[in-house]
């Protein structure tokens, strides 16, 4: 028997009773489990296994399969359920966590990532543009994928008024050394967006979520985040698909 704790990012019904969890965990990344009579569960343990419950496995490894054996909910994020954009946006951090995350992977500041924003989320203690933008350039830069913030590449100005990010490599150009003639790989952006991105993916996780910006920039922040991050990931997501419909 192995005791795990870790987020339900997916749950899939197999058969009239079972079902397969995916769990973000901190030690071995995403793992499957089988939960064997899923739809007899009720109460404590019921609740551990619903989709982005937070909680502690215990599991056993047969062959080649994990199987459930316990569970008990560390937190449940009821407060989610309440809001079908809050929800929908923490399905969207759930389904990118399954296609990033290999299992093996250990990287303990991923799943903290995602339980800070699912905390955040569920509390409206930040705008919820703010916490997708947050997480997505976070988790990018986890998982090798920084973008290069330190300064313009063409004559190093630290803080130009007026820039231009490249999506596909993450550096950015002031407007004076700027030269492109498509443009479709760029984000003209002003410097209070460069220095969101700056604080999200150089600060220490403690203060991560210590700042805040206007309406406009984290608007604009968030349009880049998302670009970034399906340029790199090559692929869409339905689930973000489905957030942006119901917020419009």
């Amino acid at each position: 028997m192995t005791i795990v704790e870790g987020i339900v990012l997916k749950e899939r019904s197999v058969g009239e009773q079972d079902k397969f969890i995916d769990i973000l965990t901190k030690e071995s990344g995403v793992i499957e489990v089988s939960v064997k009579g899923a739809r007899k569960i009720n109460g404590r343990s019921g609740s551990s296994t619903q989709l982005l419950a937070y909680s502690r496995f215990c599991v056993e490894r047969r062959g080649n399969y994990l199987y459930l054996n316990s569970a008990e909910p560390i937190h449940i994020f009821y407060g989610l359920r309440g809001s079908l954009t809050k929800v929908s946006l923490a399905s969207y951090f759930a389904e990118v966590m399954r296609f990033c995350i290999k299992p093996e992977a250990q990287n303990g500041d991923i799943m903290r990532l995602l339980l800070n924003c699912l905390h955040f989320l569920e509390n409206g203690e930040r705008g919820e543009s703010m916490i997708k933008a947050l997480f997505e350039f976070r988790l990018m830069s986890e998982i090798g994928y920084m973008p290069d913030v330190v300064a313009c590449r063409g004559c190093g100005t630290y803080e130009p008024e007026e820039l231009f990010f490249c999506i596909s490599d993450g550096g950015f150009y002031c407007a004076d050394c700027f030269e492109n003639e498509s443009g479709s790989n760029y984000m003209k952006v002003k410097l209070p967006v460069l220095s969101a991105v700056r604080h999200i993916v150089l600060s220490d996780f403690d203060r991560l979520f210590n700042f805040r910006v206007s309406e406009e920039t984290q608007q604009r922040l968030s349009a880049l985040a998302e670009f970034y991050l399906l340029t790199h990931l090559e692929r869409s997501f339905g689930t973000l698909d489905f957030y942006k419909t119901i917020k419009s």
